[in-house]
């Protein structure tokens, strides 16, 4: 090979190590904390259950289900739950979901704080205390910016955090500590800094072929370091 090529080769390959230094150490870090913290953690599944099993059996619903329908524009499915001890019918229709006491068949009104929170406590799988419950018009990144819902959050050493639907009071959510550095070296990986979603952010595809041509120098230099080696013996 030319020793042109040799010499540019370790010129460029230390100025790339010198700019992709932070980020390469930034990619294995947080490839070791994610692949070290198992994703059931993550999602937080040993801190609460996003959903319990229905307590009630088909008689504890004597509400009738022509006039609940009848209220509900084209509607496409009914499901039974319930919300604490509530038996509540729940119909899915083409502009939205629309829940109905089982008892009365009239529309579920939506719950209070201290049932937010009772119903919050009733999904936890630890022991720990409500904290603070705050009604948010509309919720932070952690749930998706979405609008109309409660936090509730404990006091464990997690901060386990559990968001509801202000409505109906389901839980739309689990969140922690856990999910919170998961998510911090996720954003560091994928280098979105804002939405932390867009893993074909153009940051990210240009340090990638950045990264790729400090690895081709690499390999040159490799080459000329075994040349030298056969020429010394």
């Amino acid at each position: 090979m030319n020793k042109r090529i040799f010499k540019h080769a370790r010129k460029l390959h230390k100025w790339l190590g010198y700019l992709l230094a932070l980020q390469i150490f930034a990619w294995l870090l947080g490839g070791l904390v994610m692949s070290a913290i198992p994703l059931e953690k993550v999602h937080g599944k040993h801190l609460a259950a996003r959903q319990l099993d229905n307590p009630f059996t088909q008689a504890d619903y004597p509400a009738s289900l022509d006039n609940i329908v009848s209220q509900v524009l084209r509607p496409q499915q009914i499901t039974y739950e319930h919300f604490l001890t509530t038996p509540i019918i729940t119909v899915h229709g083409q502009s939205g979901d629309y829940s109905f006491n089982g008892l009365t068949g009239r529309p579920f009104v939506a719950p209070t704080q201290s049932q937010i929170i009772a119903n919050a406590k009733a999904h936890l799988l630890i022991d720990a205390q409500a904290s603070q419950a705050v009604k948010l018009s509309t919720g932070p990144r952690e749930v998706g910016y979405k609008k109309n819902i409660w936090q509730v959050t404990f006091d464990d050493s997690f901060s386990t955090t559990l968001y509801l639907h202000a409505d109906s009071g389901k839980v739309i959510t689990v969140r922690s500590t856990i999910w919170r550095i998961f998510d911090f070296f996720w954003m560091l990986h994928i280098m979105d800094y804002d939405e932390r979603e867009d893993f074909n952010n153009p940051l990210l595809i240009s340090f990638s072929a950045t990264s790729v041509l400090f690895c081709i120098t690499g390999i040159i230099l490799l080459l000329q370091n075994i040349r030298l080696r056969r020429r010394t013996r």
